[in-house]
């Protein structure tokens, strides 16, 4: 733990593996998820419209490498030396033919000040097959696969149409753990039906997982989602936080973490013009000061409780 920081920082674990700076340009590589095409659901994630994370360089009608060269040139005005981590965001980044997705990775490696890759994707979508040609690609170069874990509730897996179980989860985390590939979670806390108890609860089975890095973020509503309609319609199992208490909430969750974890991201900004709430206006820079401010109040630190609660 650092003098400036009272949890694992992101940057600095890229400082680890790069002594340029890093940033990460998103893509959208045109795949979809088997919630959405039928082999397992339809709909998608009932909290899900992926026009929240895609920026506008960020488009299927675009290959990989234009996509990367327009991310480039947005990012570029600030570190002329800057290097790039291709971001596979966009929907399941391995529900493709594993030929394909080859091509795709492999054309964005290709792109001059490419240095690595993020592929997120969902954990009933990483076959053995994949997961062998991933082992070999990560000698040659920065990978991280970034699981969406979202809640280790199979009873909230259920509600939101994710499609598969924790244990899903749990056995994809660990195949790619063990072939010495980087592995990322992502949870959402505030999920309908969800307390703070249940919420706080989550971090010591997600500190039982072999991750190297987590991002977290707040439940939000966003327009056209099917969680949007149900908030509409029955508010009784949801808990949007205010500011106050969500960062107290962050501060609970991470007390409760694993010390090592790296902890990339707390909040997430969707687009005014599609969020119905919360609307905190607050950019996540600020969120950042304010997390620390407050954690330096109470005297917290990331894994300051773990493995204290009664299992």
């Amino acid at each position: 733990m650092s003098q400036t920081f009272l949890y694992n920082d992101f940057s600095k674990f890229l400082g680890r593996y790069f002594v340029d700076k890093i940033q990460k340009i998103s893509l959208n590589a045109g795949f979809t998820c088997p919630n959405r095409d039928g082999s397992k659901g339809n709909g998608g994630c009932t909290y899900c419209n992926n026009q929240t994370f895609n920026p506008d360089y960020c488009s299927t009608d675009k290959s990989i490498s234009l996509q990367l060269e327009e991310g480039k040139r947005f990012f570029s005005h600030k570190y002329p030396d800057m290097k790039y981590l291709a971001y596979f965001q966009a929907y399941t980044n391995t529900y493709e033919a594993i030929e394909i997705l080859k091509r795709k990775y492999e054309e964005a490696l290709s792109v001059e000040k490419v240095a690595g890759l993020v592929i997120g994707t969902r954990p009933d979508c990483m076959p053995d097959e994949l997961l062998y040609y991933l082992e070999s690609l990560n000698k040659q170069t920065f990978l991280l696969v970034e699981y969406g874990i979202e809640s280790t509730d199979d009873n909230t897996l259920r509600r939101i149409n994710r499609g598969h179980s924790f244990s899903d989860t749990v056995d994809a985390i660990k195949r790619t753990a063990s072939c010495g590939i980087l592995t990322g979670g992502h949870v959402i806390l505030g999920l309908p039906g969800e307390n703070i108890e249940h919420i706080v609860a989550q971090a010591e089975q997600i500190s039982c997982l072999p991750l190297s890095t987590l991002k977290m973020h707040q439940l939000q509503l966003i327009r056209g989602t099917r969680m949007a309609y149900e908030y509409m319609r029955d508010r009784k199992d949801f808990h949007l936080f205010n500011l106050d208490e969500y960062v107290d909430l962050v501060i609970d969750y991470i007390q409760h973490l694993r010390p090592d974890i790296i902890l990339e991201r707390f909040v997430s900004q969707s687009p005014k013009v599609l969020l119905i709430a919360p609307d905190w206006g607050i950019k996540n820079y600020e969120f950042t000061a304010l997390l620390q401010k407050r954690m330096k109040e109470r005297g917290a630190y990331q894994g300051k409780l773990y493995g204290l609660r009664k299992k």
